[in-house]
């Protein structure tokens, strides 16, 4: 096995724990007082926090002058997607009982479910036109378009930020996090990066 096919390997394996550990506690009855809640929080911060990681592979990439970063994005990418997913369909299956009536409604009245739906529309596209035959259709289209990753990832951030009423620390540091990825991308800022 390629030292590539063994980080792969490694990394799909390390991305599916949460989900597994949470179907497990989910089937044991360890989930909490409020399962349902449980899983929406864990789903959503997860895919955030492989969002981040996600956008963290291009200066990963400059600073170390390893592609391996670069040919790990595209999982990335595609985990967080998943987690998303799960998260907006806990929330639709189990919240909304499968009413779009309900689901657009929500979107109209609560500010952070509109933030949170609107990134999850802006990274649809981007899990679909993952392939390498998309990419070999679209050719330079295809790096615009998954460019919507920025708005997403900060959608995704406000969407946290506004969801929480409690204690904003904890969201305000992914919104950070997200700020910093984003400007490492700046010529300016990317130019003071050695590599």
């Amino acid at each position: 096995m390629s030292r590539l096919a063994g980080l792969k390997l490694l990394l799909f394996t390390v991305c599916a724990l949460p989900a597994a550990l949470l179907l497990w506690q989910a089937f044991n009855g360890e989930l909490g007082a409020n399962p349902i809640e449980t899983l929406e929080h864990e789903t959503g911060i997860w895919a955030l926090r492989l969002l981040l990681v996600t956008l963290a592979m291009t200066p990963l990439r400059q600073l170390s002058g390893r592609a391996e970063f670069i040919q790990l994005r595209r999982m990335l990418g595609l985990y967080s997607f998943f987690y998303v997913s799960c998260h907006f369909a806990i929330f639709l299956v189990f919240d909304l009982s499968l009413s779009l009536a309900a689901l657009f409604e929500e979107i109209i009245e609560r500010p952070y479910i509109t933030v949170g739906f609107s990134a999850w529309l802006l990274l649809l596209p981007l899990a679909i036109t993952s392939t390498r035959g998309w990419q070999q259709r679209l050719k330079r289209n295809w790096k615009r378009l998954h460019r919507l990753i920025y708005p997403a990832v900060l959608l995704g951030c406000v969407h946290f930020l506004w969801k929480v009423k409690a204690d904003p620390v904890e969201p305000l540091i992914y919104l950070a996090l997200a700020v910093l990825l984003l400007a490492l991308r700046m010529p300016r800022v990317r130019a003071l990066l050695p590599g």
